[in-house]
């Protein structure tokens, strides 16, 4: 590095490596807490120990912060299950969903991206590709139903059975209803092979 009257210039602060993950962090807190609308750049520099350039240096804009921190929201799955028979896995499938969606943190999830896949089309995808996941997986099930010669109809549709339960928990959300509780997978797993289960 050249030099002047033998004084070696000063490098700029180094980047924090673990900045980025901290920001993110902080973004889906605050997103959870206060919405897109309630969730703003400052709030998240000062939350993350950060100056507000450090994040606009990764991300050009709120949304595009706010998306990336949907990503992180929604890149889980709610483990599947492969019992031996179809109304075992839907019963460890919708028991583990039950609980989800009967914790704080599962509620303020759904309430986030029923707000977020409305407002911006980015988000829909993200919420979208959750459900995507869940229907390959339910597909994969009724598959092996069929392999097993269990007595499922050969039109079950794997989209409606995601959609059923997913719209169910909206509605719930939309007016303030309790969800269904973890007792109650056996019943919803009931009225579920009454439709797609041969007679």
């Amino acid at each position: 590095m050249e030099t002047e009257h033998g004084v070696t210039p000063r490098r700029g602060r180094p980047r924090d490596p673990e900045a980025e993950p901290r920001i993110r962090r902080y973004a889906v807190q605050l997103l959870l807490e206060r919405g897109f609308d309630g969730m703003t750049v400052d709030d998240v520099a000062e939350a993350a120990g950060v100056g507000k350039a450090t994040i606009y240096r990764r991300w050009a804009s709120k949304e595009e912060l706010a998306n990336d921190a949907m990503a992180d929201l929604f890149d889980f799955e709610i483990p599947d299950a492969d019992t031996g028979s179809l109304a075992g896995d839907l019963r460890e499938v919708y028991g583990n969903a039950l609980a989800l969606v009967n914790s704080e943190a599962g509620v303020a999830l759904m309430r986030l991206g029923i707000t977020e896949a409305n407002r911006d089309e980015r988000s829909a995808a993200i919420y979208r590709s959750l459900i995507d996941r869940r229907i390959a997986l339910t597909r994969a099930a009724l598959e092996r139903a069929w392999a097993r010669g269990e007595p499922v109809r050969r039109d079950a549709d794997p989209v409606m059975m995601v959609q059923w339960l997913s719209g169910l928990f909206v509605l719930r959300i939309l007016l303030n209803e309790p969800m269904p509780a973890v007792a109650e997978a056996d019943r919803l797993v009931e009225l579920t092979l009454r439709v797609i289960q041969e007679t």
